[in-house]
């Protein structure tokens, strides 16, 4: 049998691969949990500005722009807009004293780019919960931005967990592409293995296990999640 397609765990389970492979799979996780982060709060002030009443011209106007953001982003692909992030945006951009990495422009370009599918998520998820909330948040003397946030918006986020967890699982797995700024995430790294051992089988079986089980476990975490907000419901 040709040696690329041997399987041999001690290509991987060696000092030098484990550690180059806990590295990278660190980025993995670093650039998920970023872009999860800036997505999140990015995208609820996107849903926000699209579902709040057009009563004025500044509703208006950040209706448009929230809307254009979300066409841009969703309407081109995720690679080239980390290129022009990389080679355009933030070329030789200095931050706090420091150059910006690639891996930060990674985190950065991943959360620009979820924010625009969370703000989808999180617009269905307002626009689920019954009016009367609004309503009646309006009677007791709230304004409008106090019962969004107080009343409207935790309700929406019982319904936003599913959809935001295959968002979360979506970006571990994305992050395979950051390899085109220069980023050494988990998958480069497996690739990288492969190429320097010419045994294609191996590590690509390992990182198939890896990310199998790392979308388990998120998975297992969404679902107690969702239970445990459900229960507080039928209280």
């Amino acid at each position: 049998m040709n040696n690329s397609m041997k399987f041999n765990l001690s290509l991987i389970f060696n000092k030098d691969a484990l550690t180059t492979l806990g590295e990278a799979y660190g980025w993995t996780i670093f650039i998920t949990v970023c872009a999860l982060i800036i997505g999140i709060i990015l995208g609820t002030l996107i849903a926000v500005c699209k579902v709040i009443p057009k009563t004025n011209t500044f509703t208006k106007v950040l209706d448009k722009v929230a809307s254009t953001y979300v066409a841009i982003f969703r309407g081109t692909p995720l690679t080239v807009q980390l290129f022009i992030f990389s080679y355009i945006i933030f070329t030789g951009v200095i931050i706090f004293n420091r150059l910006v990495t690639p891996y930060m422009i990674a985190a950065v370009g991943f959360g620009l780019n979820s924010a625009a599918y969370v703000s989808e998520i999180f617009r269905a998820g307002i626009l689920s919960v019954d009016k009367g909330q609004m309503e009646a948040g309006r009677a007791l003397g709230l304004s409008y931005g106090r019962t969004m946030m107080s009343i409207v918006l935790p309700q929406a986020a019982k319904n936003i967990i599913p959809p935001l967890g295959n968002e979360a699982i979506t970006l571990v797995k994305d992050t395979s592409v950051a390899y085109i700024i220069g980023v050494t995430e988990f998958f480069t790294a497996i690739k990288s293995i492969a190429s320097s051992t010419y045994n294609v089988i191996t590590p690509y079986i390992f990182s198939a296990v890896v990310y199998f089980v790392t979308v388990l476990i998120m998975t297992l975490c969404l679902n107690k999640l969702e239970k445990r907000l459900r229960r507080s419901d039928a209280r």
